[in-house]
């Protein structure tokens, strides 16, 4: 880490704090669950202050992002046996640096083409936010991740 990453405090953006549940982190980055219920969607978000692309990070921080992400994408391709599994790092509306895991299905309503802006924001049932926080933690859970409290 620079002297400046030292100096500032990492806080998670407020709009990414607003649509999400934290899961958990991994030893470099924030598990976020998205909360529209549309499609399964994760978030990482690696706890570096002032990143805003990938390629600001620290070699290190690549390579543990890469695992990270590979390792979320392993599980949720394992839980929700999606038709491809979606990773991107966008940024154009929250600038901080975040990856988005997003399980597509070819019978989603957006099916091939991106999900953002084809449907209105879909909230889970307290119930059905319960079920999927539950089995996104449980099959993270070990290795490197860390359940939120």
């Amino acid at each position: 880490m620079s002297e400046l990453d030292v100096q500032q405090k990492f806080e998670l953006d407020p709009q990414l704090a607003a649509d999400t549940v934290l899961l958990g982190e991994f030893p470099l980055s924030l598990v976020l669950l998205s909360r529209d219920a549309n499609n399964p969607w994760c978030i990482l978000v690696p706890k570096r202050p002032g990143k805003r692309e990938i390629h600001h990070l620290a070699a290190m921080d690549r390579q543990q992002l890469m695992d990270e992400s590979c390792h979320l994408a392993e599980v949720m391709a394992d839980l929700f046996v999606p038709d491809k599994m979606n990773v991107a790092a966008l940024g154009n509306q929250v600038s901080q640096l975040h990856l988005h895991h997003i399980a597509r299905f070819k019978d989603d309503a957006a099916w091939p083409g991106p999900i953002w802006g084809v449907l209105e924001h879909k909230d889970y049932s307290v119930e059905e936010l319960d079920e999927r926080v539950s089995r996104l933690r449980s099959a993270l859970a070990g290795g490197q991740f860390t359940e939120a409290k």
